[in-house]
């Protein structure tokens, strides 16, 4: 079975129950689906057209994958801030993008790659093939909170 037919198959009750790597196109269209069925279900009963009523596990699972979205995006901001300041972003622009100061936008990518740094050195230390950022690399993403707001990577 493919990952697209076990996630059509999929009964959400809780953002866990999403599996890691669902890609949020799809998340979303599941939470519009469960959405409209709940909708469906505060229309009059002699409503003229079809429609499918929603129940109690379609509001549920509409919870469950609103949740699951926006964890999937809060999680990947140091990620796409990082990308962002590595192809030129000025420390200004990337926190104007994310309605912060730069001090918070420094301190989110900061935090980001210390968990990234860690999961690497927890990784080694359990004798497994170590994920996430090594001192090198840990390294290099915090240089980048050294930029000044308005300096960006110049072209070489």
């Amino acid at each position: 079975m493919t990952d697209f037919e076990q996630r059509k198959t999929l009964q959400i009750r809780r953002p866990s129950d999403v599996p890691a790597g669902t890609p949020l196109p799809w998340q979303a269209n599941k939470a519009s689906e469960h959405a409209m069925r709940v909708f469906d279900a505060s229309l009059p009963l002699d409503f003229p057209h079809p429609v499918e009523r929603g129940t109690a596990h379609d509001a549920v699972a509409e919870l469950a994958l609103r949740e699951s979205i926006r964890r999937d995006v809060e999680n990947g901001q140091g990620v796409r801030l990082h990308t962002a300041l590595e192809l030129g972003a000025t420390w200004a622009e990337a926190a104007a993008a994310l309605d912060v100061s730069p001090g918070d936008a420094r301190a989110l990518l900061q935090q980001w790659a210390d968990r990234l740094h860690q999961l690497y050195l927890s990784d080694q230390e359990q004798d497994g093939k170590p994920v996430g950022f090594t001192p090198e690399k840990h390294a290099a993403v915090i240089a980048l909170t050294e930029r000044s707001d308005d300096e960006g990577r110049t072209a070489s």
